[in-house]
């Protein structure tokens, strides 16, 4: 079981059924997620706790390829905000996403 934190937003988007790509680093953690694995997230601003099942993985050499590739409301944006890469610079340097990459992964909830 792997364990991550999830601000409010991205947490309840999830929960809600709607979010069902979480967008990463794909660093030396997440590199060791494999499909078929569960997450527990937990809520930074609750500490909620949500079970999720990965579905797929999908490995991009940046954010802008993962946008490129997923649909907006896929990756926690509503229908009326626009989805911009840059966002994720608020999460993750320039250079840590050049040494990484990036990983979407796909997921289901399980539980709560």
């Amino acid at each position: 079981m792997h364990k991550m934190n999830l601000w409010n937003d991205s947490f309840e988007a999830i929960k809600d059924g709607w979010k069902t790509i979480e967008m990463r680093l794909n660093d030396e953690k997440r590199s060791l997620i494999k499909i078929g694995d569960e997450i527990e997230f937990t809520n930074v601003k609750t500490n909620e706790l949500l079970i999720c099942k990965v579905t797929n993985l999908f490995m991009y050499k940046n954010f802008d390829e993962l946008y490129n590739n997923h649909n907006k409301i896929s990756i926690g944006y509503k229908e009326n905000e626009n989805a911009n890469p840059d966002d994720m610079l608020m999460y993750y340097s320039k250079e840590d996403i050049e040494k990484y990459g990036v990983l979407g992964i796909e997921l289901i909830k399980i539980g709560c």
